[in-house]
């Protein structure tokens, strides 16, 4: 006869939760609900962060009473349940009474609700975790699709966690403080590192979603750089300490990068011959004095290796796993800007299928979303289409904002939109002998000025300077004649 083998059986595992801390949340609120109630709704308790059914019941009726105004001790709570039918379902008038018996005091509140906090945020992540794994067996999806909605899930689960926000004496301190630092001639928010562009835009702000677009060639990813690397090295252009930058970095701001277009080492290759002040096509050729060349480039190098900069070279990557990504830098080395080498090289699967145009406005809506989230300034690249070179009437090459490839939502998504040309490339501009002028036209600018900014532009270095004879803009933002003449100027 075969012999019998003992079936082993996994025991059923109770979903992670704290029966007592649950009862010091409830009973530190009948206790002293003026000052609990608002610790829970600061952590972002509702009624799904208790386990037990009777402290589910028990806790909505609190809330209902607490939106509504009214106080909560052990007689108004007895009668809040008796009034919504649920007085019976919890056990009677007794519970609370055990709620209350079983907290000695309100002063722990705070311990007993991050632990229901941490234990409901736990029963979540296994829920989330189940609801992956029911998806990888169906049909019909991709594992590079399941794997980024998957990741966005998990992450997605962080906005339950505590958030403390600041509070109204503190936020006129620090607008104060900004205000200060703009009187004194700084910049609003953080300096591009261009004294020209500064005048216009007031440096990037937070939250904001930055569009610079031009047509190929033009050296848009070269001004990116050049920003990103004042940032990261805390220098304006001009070698000056960089104004607005982070001073827990010693005045450096952390810059996340993400080059869809070129790699790591190429934009490593391009930044040292910038800084070494020796073209590329020079270094090919070796036309340079070996000597000098070295110490140019290992002083470059030298410099280059300090700069708190992030770079991810993925190529064709989906918007969902890039704001993931950046989410990751952002709590990691507390990332002050992201640059994004370019917009049309994102992907977003969840539109792929419904034309490019919808799937560019989703991207978009994305990148102005994860600005909002994590409160840093967000550069974006875009390609311009052909209608600036094949306008009627117009030779010169001069975009306008409705050249935005391939969605208007781009236009409107964006806080500023730059549109950068240089003149020496179309033979019918007026300016067409100045071979190093750029023009940045800030053709939108939400919260401020719009009109041209005149750089330099060293096409052997790839490297943008601030030009002399910089000016001008059609500013909307005329100075009162009252705030002028309080200011010493002439009305």
């Amino acid at each position: 006869m075969p012999r019998e083998t003992a079936s082993i059986e996994v025991p059923l595992r109770v979903p992670p939760h704290s029966v007592e801390a649950e009862r010091g949340v409830l009973g530190s609120i009948l206790l002293d609900a003026a000052r609990v109630m608002d610790l829970c709704v600061e952590a972002g308790l509702d009624e799904d962060a208790f386990h037990l059914y009777a402290h589910r019941v028990v806790y909505s009726a609190f809330l209902a009473m607490s939106k509504g105004g009214m106080p909560i001790d052990m007689l108004t709570a007895v009668q809040q349940l008796r009034a919504i039918d649920r007085l019976k379902d919890v056990g009677g008038a007794e519970f609370l009474e055990k709620l209350v018996d079983a907290t000695p005091t309100a002063a722990h509140a705070e311990y007993y609700i991050d632990i229901v906090r941490q234990k409901h945020l736990l029963r979540r992540t296994i829920a989330c975790a189940r609801r992956v794994e029911q998806t990888c067996y169906e049909e019909g999806r991709s594992a590079d699709e399941i794997l980024s909605s998957s990741e966005q899930s998990f992450l997605n689960l962080t906005e339950h966690q505590k958030r403390s926000g600041q509070s109204w004496p503190d936020a006129i301190k620090a607008t104060f403080a900004r205000i200060e630092r703009i009187m004194e001639g700084g910049v609003s928010g953080i300096s591009t590192g261009f004294l020209n562009l500064d005048k216009m835009l007031g440096g990037l702000r937070e939250s904001e979603m930055i569009v610079l677009a031009a047509r190929p060639s033009m050296g848009k990813t070269s001004l990116a750089m050049n920003i990103c690397e004042c940032l990261a090295l805390g220098r304006d252009i001009n070698g000056q300490p960089l104004r607005g930058g982070a001073e827990e970095h010693g005045g450096k701001c952390p810059v996340a990068i993400f080059s869809l277009e070129m790699s790591q080492k190429a934009l490593a290759m391009r930044m040292i011959c910038a800084n070494a002040k020796i073209s590329g096509y020079q270094l090919e050729s070796g036309y340079f004095n070996n000597q000098q060349a070295n110490r140019a480039f290992m002083q470059a190098a030298s410099e280059l290796g300090q700069a708190l900069l992030y770079i991810d070279d993925t190529g064709g990557i989906d918007v969902m796993e890039l704001r993931a990504r950046a989410r990751r830098l952002k709590k990691q080395y507390d990332i002050r800007m992201i640059m994004i080498d370019y917009l049309q090289q994102l992907n977003c699967r969840e539109y792929a299928r419904q034309g490019r145009q919808l799937e560019t406005a989703a991207i978009s809506a994305q990148l102005k979303a994860m600005a909002k989230e994590l409160n840093v300034p967000v550069l974006v690249l875009s390609q311009l289409s052909r209608a600036s070179e094949t306008r009627a009437g117009d030779r010169t090459g001069t975009p306008r904002l409705s050249d935005l490839r391939d969605s208007g939502a781009i236009e409107q998504d964006a806080d500023v939109v730059m549109l950068l040309r240089r003149p020496c490339k179309y033979p019918s501009d007026k300016e067409f002998d100045d071979k190093t002028l750029a023009i940045v036209d800030i053709a939108k600018h939400r919260n401020g000025p719009t009109g041209e900014v005149r750089l330099n532009f060293d096409d052997r270095f790839t490297r943008f300077t601030d030009r002399a004879d910089a000016a001008g803009g059609d500013s909307d933002m005329a100075v009162p004649d009252d705030i002028a003449y309080a200011a010493g100027m002439e009305p």
